[in-house]
């Protein structure tokens, strides 16, 4: 009896140690840094100019089975291989990357395409193009109450931006650990569903009615701060995983907006640009970005924008 619970013992000790390397590297944990806002390049995003996808040959290697939306696995004619996701998420991913890189976030590497052709399958336009670079590994997904860095104000600033781009489709399953030049770089990977608006309500199912992605006019409509008392800062959020958006304090606040206040406006319509969206679009982006930033702004001052 006791030899056979010392065997079942080792068994899971071995089991959580198996179960911790798929989520982990031995690496440094890592989900912001500080970087030099001004001089980031909203436009090429993360991966550069030196990552841009060669399209002048496309191979067809396999349809992605995960997410809602239609994904095709491809190589490129420079041998790098990405996964091209189709439909209404596409731009506002695109953007929603290069929003969170400018101001220190980890993320995937991601470019825009306006037209492709996979062979095979046809040819699609508005597509966002995925990097899946040789020497990143793709580790297990990380949860937003249970990671390294919890009670953090990276990880509260985070949080704060998945509602500032009105993301409405926050759950554990969208993030990533990628194993980075022994780095565990924590990310949220799914962006798709930002900046347009959040559901009108808070009652289960019928939450998500009047949802929208990548909308201009909804985006420039919506609220980020509800109210500041008592050096707490109550968020505008509704739909699932609400209990992930609760506890900033003014603090909060602030160590966010110093973040986004050093990005100018044309580092933000870049973001929109890269995208594809219309000068019009960027232009009413570009105001209702800065509009939020102006209410993280009066909340660390412990104040609300009129009206909300």
């Amino acid at each position: 009896m006791i030899r056979t619970a010392i065997i079942y013992a080792l068994m899971l000790i071995a089991l959580a140690i198996a179960v911790n390397s798929q989520t982990a590297n031995n690496g440094k944990n890592v989900m912001w840094e500080p970087v030099d806002i001004p001089s980031r390049d909203l436009f090429a995003g993360p991966g550069g100019e030196s990552m841009k996808p060669d399209l002048s040959r496309v191979e067809f290697l396999e349809e992605e089975k995960s997410g809602h939306n239609k994904k095709y696995r491809i190589k490129d004619g420079s041998g790098k291989i990405w996964v091209a996701k189709l439909g209404r998420e596409a731009r506002p991913e695109v953007a929603a990357v290069r929003l969170l890189y400018g101001i220190g976030y980890k993320t995937e590497v991601n470019y825009f395409v306006p037209s492709i052709t996979i062979p095979g399958k046809g040819t699609f336009e508005n597509v966002r193009l995925e990097a899946r670079p040789e020497n990143i590994e793709r580790l297990d997904e990380w949860k937003w109450k249970e990671n390294p860095f919890v009670g953090t104000k990276e990880l509260q600033g985070l949080k704060m931006m998945m509602v500032f781009m009105s993301n409405w489709d926050v759950l554990d399953l969208q993030n990533k650990v990628l194993a980075v030049n022994g780095e565990n770089h924590y990310i949220v990977s799914d962006l798709g569903a930002t900046f347009g608006k959040l559901g009108g309500n808070n009652f289960p199912i019928i939450y998500r009615l009047g949802r929208k992605t990548g909308s201009p006019e909804h985006f420039e409509d919506t609220k980020l701060v509800r109210f500041v008392e008592d050096g707490e800062v109550e968020l505008a959020y509704k739909g699932k995983n609400r209990g992930v958006f609760k506890g900033f304090t003014v603090d909060d606040a602030r160590w966010l907006a110093g973040l986004l206040t050093q990005l100018s406006d044309k580092q933000i319509g870049d973001a929109f640009r890269a995208a594809n969206y219309n000068a019009e679009e960027v232009a009413t982006f570009t105001g209702a970005v800065r509009s939020k930033i102006t209410e993280l702004q009066l909340a660390a001052d412990g104040k609300e924008v009129a009206g909300n």
